[in-house]
């Protein structure tokens, strides 16, 4: 089953369309949720702490099966559940949560090698803690979702799933 995730940085809403082999995409997603870009906006280089645009593909999911709350450091796991406690002791940490999916640009010079490369920017669509917000910019380039619906998204895609990052 063909697949197409768009992530809409105004609306800060991300929408997923599935349709069947042969047909075309439609135009209503089968499933959406909010999100949190970056608090820093939208740009393509590296260490601008920006979402970038364009089109990309999932490179890599990495989380299959882990509990929710899982904590990642470096796309692994840390062997941490994120809990209030394990918040307070580490204010300035960013925290990635329960999935992965790794994005990687398609657009030679726009997202892809080079100062723009999204995968060497390490730009994850992932889980975050449900004290953040949802619905407003804040993460430092990521696009965060709350950990259910991550887990949700992970299960219904597959590695190679285009994505559109669009204003």
């Amino acid at each position: 089953m063909p697949q197409h995730i768009e992530i809409r940085i105004n609306a800060q809403q991300l929408y997923l369309f599935e349709w069947a082999e042969g047909e075309t995409m439609p135009e209503t997603p089968s499933w959406g949720t909010w999100i949190s870009s970056a608090a820093k906006g939208v740009g393509q280089e590296m260490g601008s702490f920006q979402t970038p645009l364009g089109r990309h593909r999932v490179r890599v999911m990495i989380g299959r099966g882990a509990a929710l709350n899982t904590v990642f450091v470096g796309r692994r796991p840390t062997g941490e559940i994120f809990s209030a406690a394990l918040d307070d002791a580490n204010p300035e940490r960013d925290w990635i949560l329960t999935r992965i999916l790794w994005l990687s640009g398609l657009e030679p010079g726009f997202n892809r090698w080079g100062s723009v490369d999204t995968a060497r920017r390490y730009i994850y669509i992932h889980g975050s803690p449900d004290r953040v917000e949802m619905g407003l910019p804040g993460s430092h380039g990521c696009i965060r979702m709350r950990n259910n619906d991550v887990v949700e998204l992970f299960d219904r895609v597959v590695p190679g799933t285009t994505v559109d990052i669009l204003l």
